[in-house]
């Protein structure tokens, strides 16, 4: 094998995730299942076509070649250059026929380096980069005539990352009926400051800490890594990955601090029982574990809306502007010519083949990551005055429900007296009758027992306050297409910043484009779900404002942009590199349609309530202020009937008869009053100005105007009522209360009683004057997909709690605190209002609630419960026919082999029993799938 085809066939078996066969989880388990059929299709089956295409037009210079070596010896062995020997002439002429690339193996050779350069500058890490080159260095971008355009590289493809698995890697293993489990834990690192940025040859990569990198707690053992680029020496002992292999220094490190120190000897087997692959036999758990996080969290960042599309794009311009040049066929040399063609010919087809098969594979995967994924599985929580009474027997009995009460809302606290029960344990039924806001949480019941309980609820849809998906976002999006589009009043959002303190997980070197692939995709999938008046309300710092405000308007479109509010959320200011203190975020408003005619208004503030100090006979607040109007469309050509006189003796107001000339576009007075003094809206520099009113609303409303002042000055003014409504928001927002730290992290604090719980929770208030902007009333159904903590669902209930209202929350949160922050944050807010040091402070001001919650498939589920199936019919045919497994191998083997595994209509006779491999916590189960659940979809919140 040449060293070019050896070179094109590594990178091919790098495109075909071959060089992964180790991990068995995702496309990697799904490609490793069909490894050698795909190698000998690499290895045997392409250049096989290259040799058939070239070999018709090639000449066979083999004796050409030998007879060369043959000159170049017998010169060396006399010790002669062979420009100084008599066979100096004879060589020229033989190395004038081998250049002239008719040859088979030079044929070979030219094609194998074109495919290789051809697709070494699109795949990068397991994914396809959309760079259209031009030339080199100089890339193309699609313009369709646009004003403005932004566009970023990966703009066509899917972001599919997450991060769940980033911070906190964790598995468990059984050792002789002990459990242990294994952290890696990312640990916070200097990126990309000063010069220390990536580049194409520098990447971030997962690196051991030199030191302290261990840390056991009873039978948990954490392994502390950072991920930065390599800067030290040392770094490159400590590194997890090197030459795509594992480091064999970073390893050793770990398993032998861990056999050398006392405090962790007892994991020595945990770390080292034994997984062994086919190509490595003697692979640890821990070996195991640490190839599967570098992997999921380095390659395989996207996935191709149109790869197949793409790819024939750039190889059709690639041909045209570096391989066929218009001299190279001004020749008479014929066979030069045709063997010039052939070659074209052979990197066109070839190119075309692969292609092919690449976009099989990414067509495989944008079908499993767009297909609607299954429920896992279904609970609710409902407080108790929403459930029979008859229940209470066997919810007093529940020992696990005891037990999260005490945790969530310390009821062992309930001291009993003459007039109220006191807790026990075992709870009493009459305890329960008590406490009826107390939240049950069917995850602790059985099944049989959630059956009866959800069908003893009359009108349960109408009545259910909350829907939590724990998935994906774009997955939970998808799902929720059917059952609410245009349902939704609000959504609003506040994304990673992807700062370094709230980064997201992206692909070396495409990290702005990795988060506006991400934002994009989610943005237009949600906007299906918002009725025609809706708003979208996203906020952001200034990190990815620019980018985020033209994929907005991109999907929205500019006349439906309603405003951008700055919120002063931390006052004390967050320092950055360049030295500014940054106080403030952006909230962006932007109308779903013109259907939105007005935003909505917020409470006044106490300064201006204060300015209306009078109160009217009805006892309704009021304002004087005069009558002349002053700004915007004040003088006399804006509105020239509002220039009319007002006629007044100091006490009584009065107005003359006239009638309006159209041509002089004024009035002509018929009959003024007599013995009065008469006063125009002339300004106090001589301008023309108008009256605030029309001369029919004066006349009507002549009670709620007065004259103030000298005669020789007497001014006109009226009454101004404070809006019951509300004030219009501002675009600057400085509430005290709007303050992340204090009404966000403190407020946090209080419900749980700890620090750190969650980072970077928004103000509560902030999200309520948000949700007030965006048109929200006591009916509307919001939508929050980065729920993050549970803010928005909080503001929500409070919402409610302050008017009685039915607002409806929809939260979308994939973290692993959906389960420790998110999910019992709404429990508490439910229960009470106030808390502190994780306990309320009043369990009266609760209320009635219904929610619930449900876990999603992931796109890593749908894979890992992926199987390639192939009937002894069609292995019989293909044996007969290499031509037609050829075709189906490069064309239709994923979609038809896993047909069976995919969408099998046998499992939905018994939708009750259906099952998949699901991971949780890197750990994989047979599971039980909610199929009902599923179809409803999800009933109505």
């Amino acid at each position: 094998m040449s060293e070019k085809l050896q070179r094109f066939t590594k990178l091919l078996r790098d495109m075909f995730e071959l060089e992964k066969s180790d991990l068995d989880f995702g496309i990697y388990r799904i490609m490793n299942i069909r490894k050698n059929e795909i190698n000998n299709f690499i290895e045997n089956t392409l250049s096989g076509e290259v040799s058939s295409i070239l070999s018709k037009y090639a000449t066979d210079n083999s004796e050409v070649r030998k007879r060369i070596e043959e000159i170049e010896k017998q010169c060396q062995s006399v010790g002669v250059k062979v420009e100084d020997s008599k066979l100096r002439e004879e060589y020229a002429e033989y190395k004038v026929l081998l250049d002239s690339g008719t040859g088979v193996t030079e044929l070979e050779s030219d094609v194998y380096s074109a495919l290789y350069n051809f697709f070494s500058r699109y795949y990068d890490e397991g994914d396809f980069i959309s760079k259209r080159r031009y030339k080199e260095g100089v890339y193309g971008i699609p313009y369709e005539g646009e004003e403005v355009k932004l566009y970023w590289a990966n703009h066509d493809q899917y972001y599919i990352k997450t991060s769940e698995n980033f911070r906190d890697y964790s598995f468990k293993v059984d050792v002789q009926g002990v459990k242990f489990t294994i952290h890696f834990k990312l640990v916070d690192a200097d990126t990309e400051q000063n010069n220390n940025k990536e580049s194409d040859d520098k990447k971030r990569e997962f690196i051991l800490l030199n030191e302290n990198f261990l840390e056991a707690n009873g039978n948990e053992l954490i392994i502390r890594l950072e991920y930065r680029l390599a800067t030290k020496e040392q770094d490159d002992k400590n590194k997890l990955k090197d030459n795509s292999k594992l480091n064999k220094s970073a390893v050793d490190k770990i398993k032998d601090a861990v056999s050398g120190n006392a405090d962790f000897k007892r994991f020595i087997w945990a770390v080292n029982a034994p997984a062994p692959t086919e190509k490595n036999k003697t692979r640890t758990i821990l070996e195991k574990h640490l190839e599967a996080y570098v992997a999921k969290n380095t390659f395989d960042y996207f996935i191709h809306k149109d790869l197949r599309g793409f790819l024939n794009r750039e190889l059709d311009f690639y041909i045209k502007s570096e391989i066929m040049h218009l001299d190279d066929l001004d020749t008479d040399n014929e066979v030069k010519v045709n063997a010039y063609l052939a070659k074209v010919k052979a990197i066109k087809k070839v190119g075309r083949i692969i292609i092919d098969f690449l976009a099989q594979i990414e067509e495989f995967q944008k079908k499993l990551w767009l297909k609607k994924k299954l429920v896992v599985e279904t609970n609710w929580c409902i407080t108790l005055d929403k459930i029979d009474e008859s229940f209470y027997p066997e919810i007093a009995s529940n020992d696990a429900q005891r037990q999260e009460w005490v945790e969530l809302y310390a009821i062992d606290e309930i001291a009993g007296d003459l007039m109220s029960v006191a807790y026990s344990n075992p709870l009493t039924i009459e305890f329960l009758e008590q406490n009826k806001n107390l939240m049950l949480d069917t995850k602790h019941f059985s099944k049989e027992f959630t059956e009866r309980l959800i069908a003893s609820i009359d009108n349960l849809d109408e009545k259910t306050n909350g829907l939590m998906i724990h998935s994906e976002n774009f997955q939970a999006l998808n799902l929720l297409q059917e059952r609410y589009r245009e349902q939704v009043q609000c959504i609003y959002i506040d994304p990673p910043y992807n700062t370094n303190a709230s980064e997201i997980l992206y692909k070396n070197g495409y990290k702005h484009s990795s988060w506006s692939s991400l934002m994009r995709d989610r943005l237009l999938t949600s906007r299906f779900l918002m009725k025609k008046d809706a708003i979208m309300c996203v906020t952001i710092d200034d990190f990815e404002l620019h980018r985020l405000w033209h994929i907005v308007q991109e999907i929205f479109g500019d006349d439906n942009e309603l405003g951008t509010a700055l919120i002063r959320n931390n006052p004390q200011g967050r320092s950055t590199l360049k030295g500014f203190a940054v106080n403030h975020e952006f909230a962006l408003f932007f109308a779903n349609s013109e259907s939105v005619k007005s935003i909505g208004r917020l409470e006044h503030s106490q300064k201006q309530k204060d300015r209306y100090s009078e109160i009217d006979e009805k006892g309704i607040p009021f304002l004087w202020e005069n009558f002349r109007k002053t700004g915007t469309d004040s003088n006399r050509a804006d509105r020239p009937k509002q220039f009319y006189p007002i006629y007044t003796d100091g006490a009584i107001i009065q107005f003359a008869e006239m009638e309006w000339d159209e041509i002089n576009s004024k009035w002509n007075i018929t009959a003024a009053p007599q013995g009065l003094e008469v006063i125009w809206p002339i300004s106090d520099t001589g301008e023309e100005k108008v009256w605030k009113w029309g001369i029919d609303r004066a006349k009507a409303n002549t009670k709620d105007l007065k004259v103030e002042g000298e005669q020789s000055n007497w001014q006109i003014y009226r009454k101004n009522y404070i809006n019951e409504e509300g004030s219009l928001p501002g675009t600057w927002w400085d509430k005290p209360k709007y303050a992340a730290g204090s009404h966000g992290t403190n407020l946090l604090t209080d419900f749980f009683g700890v620090t750190k719980k969650f980072s970077f929770p928004k103000s509560v208030y902030a999200v309520e004057d948000c949700l007030r902007v965006s048109n929200e009333d006591s009916e509307s159904i919001i939508l929050d997909y980065f729920a993050g903590s549970g803010t928005t669902g909080h503001a929500v209930i409070d919402l409610n709690r302050e008017d009685n209202g039915n607002r409806k929350y929809i939260l979308v949160e994939m973290g692993n605190y959906f389960n420790t922050v998110t999910k019992p944050r709404i429990k508490k807010a439910v229960y009470s209002k106030d808390w502190k040091d994780g306990k309320p402070q009043n369990r009266n001001n609760g209320i009635s609630q219904i929610f619930k919650y449900v876990w999603l498939e992931s796109y890593e589920d749908t894979l890992n419960n992926i199987d390639l199936v192939r009937s002894a019919e069609q292995e019989g045919q293909f044996r007969q026919n290499s031509m037609l497994f050829n075709e189906y191998l490069v064309s239709y083997m994923l979609d038809i082999e896993s047909r069976g595994s995919l969408l099998s209509l046998e499992r939905f006779k018994a939708p009750f029993d259906y099952k998949m491999n699901i991971v949780e916590n890197n750990e994989m189960k047979e599971t039980n799938i909610d199929l009902v659940e599923t179809q409803l979809p999800l009933h109505n919140p």
